[in-house]
């Protein structure tokens, strides 16, 4: 593998390596920053780990679950006693996995290590891919372009708007530069195009091995990204009665059913319950896109759209929400419309041709962005605009492939001003984004030296039920304007599970929320809790729910200047580390 990679780089010109290199830094560059200690800052004299953008939520979440599966528990991290559901484990049990065979730290993979092998991986298999299906190095280094650095026009609303650069996600969807903050997105990406290129070199006939490479690879799908392995199941299912009508074949379709029943095993289990999560609940992306003032923003157009729906009002409801359709998809996808696919004439003549790789992309380009369209996700509703994601991954591609043949039978000097245009026109989402969230010198969240060296102490404890004090959104929207914010005090996280590398009690209602635990009533005893002055109500407490350790930040306690207000030695309860900030306590 390596010396088929080292040839495929020395075999190909300059471009190549650079966009590699360039599109892995910049990707590279929204992770390995976070989780490494970041000094003494000379503006307010921090010393700790920083984190930046959604690391400080996301990628904390994923180093408490991988601990867990490290610890070979299926135990919900941050609602102990419960098993972990509705829930894809793929890239935290590479991860679990990952740490037990290197002894590397959790974090370290997380942030430092995957992030420069998965941008690595995509670039060179979108090439690899791209070269196989259309025989072009012109498209497959155009390809590899848009997947690294296509961006939204959100900067274009922004310029005009606010006369700044800014608005990545304007439209609602994150964009290429910010694939590595979604690691299971990042790692479906590497296992569909794995998938591909065997596609793409065995268009007629599938050998043995290379059906069960097949099945395996889109089977396991579901348990990496289950979006990933939805679409796939569906692009497979019309390549393969496309293959069934044109040619009395069944080997897509026999692929798809292998690919099926492996899905079905694995998700089904941890999933039993994941279709009550999914509402039809149409056009919510465009009248939020219009409405909320972090996206564009536009209400009197929004407050039209919803009088024109009200009202039944039936074609100034269809323009108006046309229009915004427009919007979302162009804004959404930027230059990477320079792609070709849409165009009828092409694509029927992809399909005489039994082009069936242009077909099965096409398929999950109208499924991703249909999806979002009509459904959302209960607790988290815009959970389901991740479809989109693979849309917009999949046209880059096409989009590649489109500007190839743009550019075909221009003139050197033509081709050389239409390419500085799309660049222009393609890169500004990468830069700014870079620019204003992830290579600030002040990352927007923290854990500072005295609570790592707490964590660092129940870390290093026999295993235990931790409780600790609960998320308070009143305390964190104050400290907004005073970053790096403590975690606690920046979102509910699950960063006492995540670097005390123990189930905690209650922690990380966020996604608690997107896996459907009813974490509520949860709440209510912990508050109760913390209230409670009985030492025998406290006691009962902590035997009913096994709780072994309490992790309590100081400066959370509602009792102001004790952090537990019934006695501590009638509860059984003994303080065994204590600093400036933190203190644990250990039930005897």
């Amino acid at each position: 593998m390596l010396k088929k990679l080292y040839r495929l780089l020395l075999e190909n010109d300059f471009i190549l390596i650079t966009l590699l290199f360039f599109g892995t830094l910049s990707w590279s560059l929204t992770m390995i920053k976070s989780g490494w200690f970041i000094g003494p800052l000379s503006d307010h004299g921090l010393n700790g780990i920083g984190f930046w953008g959604a690391n400080g939520h996301d990628g904390i979440w994923h180093i408490a679950l991988a601990n867990s599966l490290a610890r070979g528990s299926l135990e919900m991290p941050t609602f102990a006693g419960e098993t972990l559901k509705n829930y894809h484990l793929g890239f935290d049990l590479l991860l679990a996995g990952l740490h037990k065979a290197t002894n590397i730290s959790v974090s370290s993979l997380y942030f430092q290590v995957l992030p420069v092998i998965f941008a690595f991986l995509i670039g060179v298999l979108t090439y690899i891919f791209v070269k196989a299906w259309k025989n072009s190095k012109a498209a497959a280094l155009w390809s590899v372009f848009f997947v690294y650095f296509a961006g939204s026009f959100g900067w274009l609303v922004t310029l005009f708007r606010d006369k700044q650069l800014g608005g990545e996600s304007l439209f609602w969807s994150q964009q290429s530069v910010s694939t590595l903050i979604n690691p299971p997105f990042a790692l479906s990406l590497i296992v569909m195009l794995l998938g591909l290129i065997i596609l793409v070199k065995n268009k007629q006939k599938l050998s043995v091995v290379n059906f069960i490479s097949l099945v395996v690879i889109f089977g396991v799908l579901i348990q990496i990204k289950a979006y990933a392995g939805l679409l796939c199941l569906g692009g497979l299912l019309i390549i393969g009665i496309w293959q069934f009508i044109r040619q009395k074949r069944m080997d897509y379709l026999f692929v798809f059913s292998g690919s099926l029943i492996i899905s079905i095993l694995l998700f089904v289990p941890l999933n039993s319950n994941s279709g009550n999560l999914i509402v039809f609940a149409p056009f919510w992306f465009l009248e939020t896109m219009m409405g909320l003032s972090d996206r564009i923003g536009w209400n009197r157009y929004y407050e039209a759209m919803l009088a024109y729906k009200s009202g039944n009002m039936y074609p100034k409801f269809l323009l108006s929400y046309s229009v915004a359709f427009i919007v979302f998809i162009v804004g959404n996808f930027g230059t990477r419309l320079l792609a070709k696919f849409w165009k009828l004439k092409q694509g029927l003549q992809s399909l005489k041709n039994n082009d069936y790789i242009a077909l099965f992309l096409v398929a999950i380009i109208i499924a991703g962005i249909a999806a979002p369209t009509f459904f959302l996700q209960q607790g988290t509703p815009w959970n389901t605009i991740q479809f989109l994601y693979y849309s917009l991954f999949f046209t880059s591609i096409l989009g590649g492939v489109g500007v190839s043949d743009l550019l075909k039978d221009k003139s050197k000097n033509v081709k050389v001003l239409l390419s500085v245009i799309i660049i222009i026109f393609t890169i500004p989402t990468t830069i700014v984004t870079l620019k204003n969230d992830y290579l600030p010198s002040r990352p927007p969240a923290k854990i500072s030296n005295p609570e790592l060296e707490a964590l660092k102490f129940l870390n290093n404890q026999e295993q235990g039920v931790v409780l600790t004090y609960l998320y308070d959104a009143a305390k964190a929207k104050e400290a907004i304007s005073n970053p790096p914010r403590p975690l606690y005090n920046y979102e509910s996280t699950a960063y006492v599970s995540a670097f005390a590398n123990k189930p905690v009690y209650l922690e990380d209602e966020v996604n608690l929320n997107i896996m459907g635990f009813d974490w509520r009533q949860r709440r209510l005893k912990v508050e109760d809790f913390f209230k409670n002055t009985d030492k025998d109500l406290a006691k009962q407490f902590i035997k009913d729910n096994n709780v072994k350790y309490l992790y309590l930040v100081k400066s959370l306690s509602p009792n102001p200047g004790e952090m537990l207000r019934f006695s501590l030695q009638e509860a059984g309860i003994k303080k065994v580390f204590e600093n400036s900030e933190a203190a644990v306590f250990e039930v005897q």
